[in-house]
């Protein structure tokens, strides 16, 4: 017999986020009917994972770092509950700000709901990634998404079976949303209250934009198959079988 189902748990994709993590994980835990928290420790070269755990994670630790859509991968393996927020390891106390997303999903109003956060609370970026990835959701699902990137985000159990596996690295969000609109999942977009690190505008803010289209880019091009065809509906979900 599996594990006991829970009614909802947090799952955390974090790299070199010592100083931030534990603030997250603390207020990821006092969300309504969160039971766990998980973080996977993505090859960190910091106290990320120690932190972690020592403010009541479950932490998952990487030997080298995988990228975002594998390290959520991990994390998702390990989930035994009813629905899921998958959030970013830097929201620190805000993280209490996406409540909602996995009120929705509990509620039966959702099976993924993505949070919106306007234009004036987010960090000002160069807009380019957002509008790529927007322009490919919409040219590829038919519909409009005013947060495509968003990584703050609930999902019911039973939709892992048409979002596994997902789109390494950064093209996880893009992937995820696109495997759950051509399934017919219902998918929707939840103002949410949050905040984190502001991407800069030097080199390395640059070389991480470049990152973002390539992987966003690739996960585009290679969510073809038709709804199902990534994980049979038959398939176990984790815990089963």
């Amino acid at each position: 017999m599996g594990a006991a189902v829970g009614r909802a748990c947090v799952v955390i994709a974090a790299f070199n986020e010592e100083g931030r993590i534990g603030a997250t994980v603390e207020a990821a835990g006092r969300l309504p009917d969160v039971d766990d928290v998980w973080v996977v420790d993505d090859g960190s070269r910091d106290g990320t994972g120690d932190e972690a755990r020592r403010r009541g994670a479950r932490v998952v630790s990487l030997p080298r770092n995988a990228g975002k859509g594998r390290a959520l991968m991990e994390g998702l393996r390990r989930v035994r509950a009813q629905a899921v927020a998958l959030i970013d390891a830097d929201l620190e106390e805000s993280a209490a700000g996406v409540a909602p997303l996995l009120a929705a999903v509990l509620d039966g109003e959702a099976d993924l709901a993505i949070g919106h956060v306007d234009r004036a609370s987010s960090s000002r970026g160069f807009g380019f990634v957002k509008t790529f990835a927007a322009w490919g959701l919409r040219a590829r699902c038919g519909r409009p998404f005013m947060s495509p990137l968003s990584g703050q985000r609930a999902l019911a159990r039973h939709a892992l079976r048409h979002l596994l596996p997902l789109a390494p690295g950064w093209g996880v969000e893009v992937g995820m949303t696109m495997d759950a609109v051509r399934a017919g999942l219902r998918v929707v977009e939840i103002p949410v209250s949050i905040r984190h690190r502001v991407t800069g505008r030097d080199w390395r803010g640059l070389r991480h934009r470049a990152g973002q289209v390539w992987d966003i880019a690739a996960a585009l091009a290679g969510r073809r198959l038709p709804p199902g065809t990534l994980a049979s509906a038959g398939d176990p979900l984790p815990g089963e079988g």
